[in-house]
């Protein structure tokens, strides 16, 4: 199943690439954080680690850590605006409960 990203949250990491000039893809990882329990991090790889798992979706690779993986299978990460916010969107199946201000979660 893996990891995907929607249309939208594609082009904006394209985008971003593009921009940076150099990386072959977007990290995406859970740390141990927030009130929930963990919480999503997200960077620009320019190499792959020997323990990374490695999917492409919408044309942009995404590149997730082998602790990470079993909390972000079948997880879509979007791109949304919403009237002046802008930002990633995590639609994770896993979650079961995540704090009000919605930083962090737990499966």
């Amino acid at each position: 199943m893996g990891v995907t990203l929607s249309d939208s949250a594609a082009k904006h990491v394209a985008n971003f690439l593009t921009k940076r000039g150099k990386g072959i893809g977007l990290r995406l990882g859970v740390r141990t954080s927030g009130c929930s329990g963990m919480a999503y991090k997200l960077e620009f790889v320019d190499e792959v680690n020997e323990d990374d798992v490695v999917f492409e979706s919408a044309g942009v690779k995404v590149i997730v850590d082998a602790k990470s993986m079993p909390y972000l299978e079948g997880m879509e990460l979007d791109f949304a605006r919403e009237g002046l916010n802008e930002g990633f969107k995590f639609n994770n199946p896993n979650v079961k409960d995540q704090c009000g201000c919605g930083e962090s979660f737990n499966v």
